[in-house]
């Protein structure tokens, strides 16, 4: 399975399937949890499970640690603590997994990984994003903390599905199966492709990342408050105020 990506259409399942992959995570920025799961079931059937997942921005935007939630029942925002975040993941018994931690100044570092190791399930071992300098650290995390991997193509762009995938020692045939699959621990191997296209491949996924941070990006984000994921948005009723960093 591809346990991270952005991106969901009729390419993409089709993709997924010629790579032979039989689960993706589908967790889209900034998009509600309704919408996500509302996609995903549109695009999963008998050769394809589509789940839904929820890529987090906990804290500011200059200073944010992105969470990966598998299994949420009830929308979380982003921009909110990383213990609001945390909290909300277990109240609802999702999977809480670090998504490339230390990379750049988006994820969960070491100590914060440490910190809050009892309150996650997985640390992402290879990120096809990521450089392998980037992928060796995330290795070393996951040891330090005693936390198992996982791996994806974290795509944005259709060429990367499934350049990275977990195997799971046991079925997974529905969302619940894989969220008790991570919490669980299940034994898993991390695997990837290998070769000059895969590593073009790679470079494109992480020029790709220039786009994602304009300005113009940041600016929608957050300087409005009416995103859908943002902590003050109508759909959240308030429930996210004490939390939430905006």
């Amino acid at each position: 399975m591809d346990l991270h990506v952005k991106i969901l259409n009729e390419r993409v399942v089709a993709r997924a399937k010629a790579r032979g992959l039989d689960v993706l995570v589908y967790a889209p920025h900034f998009t509600r949890l309704p919408e996500i799961r509302e996609r995903a079931e549109r695009f999963s059937d008998e050769d394809l499970l589509v789940v839904p997942g929820r890529e987090v921005f906990t804290g500011s935007w200059r200073n944010r640690r992105h969470v990966l939630a598998v299994g949420l029942s009830e929308p979380v925002p982003d921009f909110i603590t990383l213990d609001g975040a945390l909290s909300a993941f277990e109240e609802q018994g999702a999977a809480a997994l670090v998504p490339h931690p230390e990379f750049l100044t988006v994820s969960l570092d070491a100590d914060a990984a440490a910190e809050h190791r009892d309150r996650l399930h997985a640390v992402e071992t290879h990120n096809f994003k990521a450089w392998p300098r980037q992928n060796r650290r995330a290795r070393a995390v996951a040891t330090d903390v005693d936390l198992p991997g996982f791996g994806s193509s974290y795509a944005h762009l259709l060429g990367s599905v499934g350049e990275v995938w977990t195997v799971f020692e046991r079925r997974i045939e529905s969302e619940a199966d894989l969220v008790s699959a991570l919490r669980e621990g299940a034994p898993r191997r991390v695997l990837r492709r290998d070769g000059l296209r895969h590593r073009a491949r790679a470079a494109v996924e992480f020029a790709h990342l220039g786009y994602e941070n304009t300005w113009k990006k940041i600016e929608r984000i957050f300087l409005s408050g009416t995103e859908p994921t943002h902590p003050d948005h109508i759909a959240y009723d308030g429930r996210f105020d004490a939390v939430s960093v905006y």
